[in-house]
């Protein structure tokens, strides 16, 4: 249900202090001396205001957070942390809804007012991860809205029945197609990219397909998923996650990419990575691209790191994009709030009135200094009702 809360004495985006009076879940007036008889008032003592931080890709299903530690030797390819997930899963007890919500819950302490999970759909495991997710999406409605990716993460075309799967886990209610390395996971580029759209027009779902495939391979994919989303008027719909051959050496040819990606509405996640190279955000930007951040993985079979701080994320893909300036982190924070809104097409999302009350009270002096010291979360807000105070959530993970 929808609250209402009085904010008295905050800086909206680090700017000049205000007060912020959210009704009804809506954010009503943002001025000074603000009243509202019967509203519970909450001093802010000049924190700043930013919109709820937008986790826009992580894998819910997965995390081993709160099991006993996992000690990793699995190999390098990408392919042997995929096998070796799907095996886990059963040796450790995996489940689902139990590590979904610890992870949502800690991603709310953090600030996180939405979540786009890809969450495994595969012939080993059915939709029971899907099922799992949409348990904790049920549960923490009202604290914190989480998206489902139905994600092929072994393959679609290599492991029959997981079309059917796939299509099984959108009639369930996930609300996006996922896809992955559409010539390097399947060896079927072309199918796969159209069995993936075909999936989207048969639900009327927009898709996110994983891209790993580096260099010119990586392009062909992402020139494919292009020609589809043209082909279809599926223009802001579409996301291809990481991305890493738009970091190759080959400047000319990631030129004309951004150029097609910005021409076909195609928005980009990245996580900042360490290990890969990684698409140029600014770049992206410039060229009128849509750019969004996630954390991945998080504390899970493929790596021991993570702590669902999108905040954290912003930093990060600041270092990895050489962002030094102020106004250049200032990116790195709008790719993990707004970007990640506009990725997900969230209604009402953003600071202003009229907006949804979905907000984050951070310390500092500035935006700058909030991403890079990674600030304290005062205070979250999500619809107008306070869901986490001082690091600490308001609703309990198992």
């Amino acid at each position: 249900m929808p609250h209402s809360l009085l904010l008295r004495d905050v800086r909206p985006m680090a700017g000049a202090r205000a007060d912020i009076l959210i009704r009804d879940g809506r954010i009503e007036a943002i001025g000074t001396g603000l009243s509202a008889a019967g509203v519970d008032a909450v001093d802010g003592a000049g924190a700043i205001a930013i919109p709820g931080l937008v986790e826009a890709h992580t894998h819910l299903d997965k995390t081993l957070l709160g099991m006993p530690w996992y000690r990793n030797e699995v190999g390098p390819r990408l392919i042997d942390k995929i096998d070796n997930e799907r095996a886990a899963k059963k040796t450790l007890g995996i489940d689902p809804h139990r590590q979904s919500m610890r992870q949502a819950v800690l991603s709310v302490s953090k600030g996180s007012t939405h979540i786009r999970s890809h969450v495994d759909v595969d012939t080993e495991s059915g939709v029971g991860s899907i099922e799992g997710v949409m348990a904790t999406r049920d549960a923490l409605r009202g604290v914190i809205d989480i998206e489902l990716v139905a994600f092929p993460q072994s393959g679609m075309l290599i492991r029959p029945g997981t079309v059917e799967l796939m299509d099984r886990a959108l009639a369930l209610g996930a609300e996006v197609v996922g896809g992955i390395d559409p010539a390097g996971m399947d060896r079927d580029p072309k199918g796969h990219v159209d069995t993936v759209f075909e999936l989207a027009e048969r639900h009327g779902k927009p898709v996110d397909i994983h891209v790993h495939e580096l260099g010119e391979l990586g392009g062909f994919s992402m020139e494919l998923i292009i020609e589809r989303t043209r082909a279809l008027g599926m223009q802001g719909k579409v996301t291809v996650s990481h991305a890493f051959c738009l970091g190759m050496d080959d400047k000319a040819y990631v030129a004309r990419l951004v150029e097609q990606l910005a021409e076909a509405g195609v928005h980009i996640m990245t996580t900042g990575s360490a290990s890969r190279p990684v698409p140029v955000v600014k770049q992206l930007r410039d060229a009128g691209v849509v750019v969004c951040a996630g954390t991945d993985g998080m504390r899970d079979t493929w790596g021991p790191y993570g702590n669902a701080d999108m905040l954290e994320r912003a930093m990060l893909v600041g270092l990895r994009n050489n962002l030094r300036r102020d106004d250049e982190v200032e990116i790195a924070l709008d790719v993990c709030t707004h970007g990640g809104a506009k990725v997900m097409a969230l209604e009402g999302y953003g600071l202003e009135v009229g907006c949804h009350g979905d907000l984050v009270l951070v310390g500092g002096e500035t935006l700058t200094d909030a991403v890079v010291t990674r600030a304290p979360r005062h205070l979250v807000v999500k619809g107008g009702r306070v869901v986490a105070r001082d690091g600490v959530a308001l609703v309990e993970a198992p």
